[in-house]
């Protein structure tokens, strides 16, 4: 029998210099400051092969961009605000004002049970499927956006994994994830129509997932097969890991077949590698990522965007409204306790690009101190340089400076 009991609590903060063109500087000014603070509870509780997990996190945020749903901070941290479109509604309100909000929500909540080659999980979790380095079109549960800065906890679903271990080293597993209506609030504020929400009479078959991946190997090749129903939608994936020298080339490939007909594919393939350079670790990768839902224009101030791109964009599965992207970036370890990151993201319908780096102190084992700066290199009318509204404004296109600090109980 074992009792685990763990705390992180989180800071963030974000300062955006807003371009004249932006709707959110018309209305409140520019810069804008916004503030993240985060207390993670986590609990877990082991007895033979029952193993019990609850995490609870208490969060208050807030700043000048509360209630703009386009603020690029609502990407940079991806901390879940509500359960409007989950099965079990575990969130509960704690204050909220006009310019904040601070709840306390279950995070983790799920009985995980192992034995043999058998594992069963009960509960709230997180999944997450694909090889995607900066997109991810193979995660359809709560995958990260191409900027989130803190990806150490997953947003949890409500589900049952079954998952039976191969004898070749393989796996198999049988995913069912639950949701709710979709009603309710969504980061603080109500449901709206600007983000495309699932209470729409569905029932909750249609509402759920249902997927089986397999996992296995063919000699140096690793590689996944999915099958889902998500939502009203079929789902046939594909992925491979293969090395190529002293590099790892992945590569996902996803079909949909949509409810209202037709198929769309997207994939990604990427290559990466770590080496050394005057004793000091470095790693380099390169993604190439094309989304099937996505545009090879946006399109004219004020009209709507297609309805299976608007959906995904509202559920949180893709984050980008355009087709074809390329990102380039790297890590270098300058000491043992400092490092440096640097990703450049490039639309390549556009040719617009989007700059993100960021400098890591690890100061000792509990803390973490992570300063960095988001910064597009496009204009007005770009994906990354700001997004018409339909009201003469735009929406993106900030210079956002962020700082994060962490500490470990």
């Amino acid at each position: 029998m074992a009792l685990e009991f763990d705390a992180r609590l989180k800071l963030f903060g974000t300062a955006s210099a807003l371009p004249s063109h932006d709707l959110q500087r018309r209305l409140g000014g520019t810069p804008a400051y916004d503030g993240n603070a985060d207390l993670r509870l986590m609990l877990r509780h082991t007895t033979g092969p029952l193993t019990l997990l609850a995490e609870h996190a208490l969060t208050w945020a807030g700043g000048d961009s509360h209630g703009f749903a386009n603020a690029l901070g609502a990407t940079l941290d991806q901390s879940p605000a509500g359960d409007h479109r989950r099965a079990l509604n575990l969130t509960w309100e704690i204050d909220e004002g006009g310019r904040h909000r601070s709840w306390g929500r279950f995070d983790r909540l799920a009985a995980q049970y192992r034995r043999g080659s058998w594992a069963v999980t009960l509960g709230r979790q997180a999944v997450s499927w694909g090889s995607g380095l900066v997109f991810q079109p193979m995660d359809l549960f709560n995958p990260f956006a191409p900027t989130t800065v803190d990806r150490d906890y997953k947003a949890g679903d409500d589900l049952l994994l079954v998952e039976r271990l191969l004898a070749d080293g393989g796996d198999l597993q049988l995913l069912v994830v639950g949701r709710g209506d979709g009603g309710g609030r969504r980061n603080g504020r109500a449901a709206s129509e600007d983000r495309p929400q699932l209470g729409d009479g569905r029932r909750g078959r249609e509402r759920a997932s249902v997927a089986l991946k397999w996992h296995g190997f063919a000699g140096p090749v690793e590689f996944d097969l999915l099958a889902a129903r998500h939502y009203a939608d079929r789902v046939l994936g594909f992925s491979l890991r293969l090395p190529v020298g002293a590099a790892m080339l992945r590569s996902d490939l996803v079909t949909t077949k949509l409810e209202s007909g037709g198929w769309r594919a997207s994939g990604l393939a990427n290559l990466d590698a770590s080496f050394i350079v005057g004793r000091r670790n470095a790693y380099v990768f390169a993604e190439y990522f094309h989304s099937g839902f996505g545009l090879k224009r946006l399109p004219p101030d004020g009209a709507p965007l297609p309805p299976a791109l608007a959906e995904r964009l509202g559920r949180g599965e893709v984050f980008n409204r355009m087709r074809d992207y390329l990102a380039l970036g790297g890590n270098l370890e300058w000491h043992p306790l400092l490092n440096q990151s640097l990703t450049l993201i490039g639309n390549l319908q556009d040719g617009g690009l989007l700059l993100q780096t960021s400098v890591t102190h690890e100061r000792g084992d509990r803390q973490r101190l992570q300063l960095g700066l988001v910064h597009p290199l496009a204009g007005r009318g770009k994906e990354f340089g700001g997004v018409p509204t339909g009201s003469g404004a735009t929406s993106g296109g900030a210079s956002t400076l962020f700082l994060r600090w962490l500490y470990y109980f």
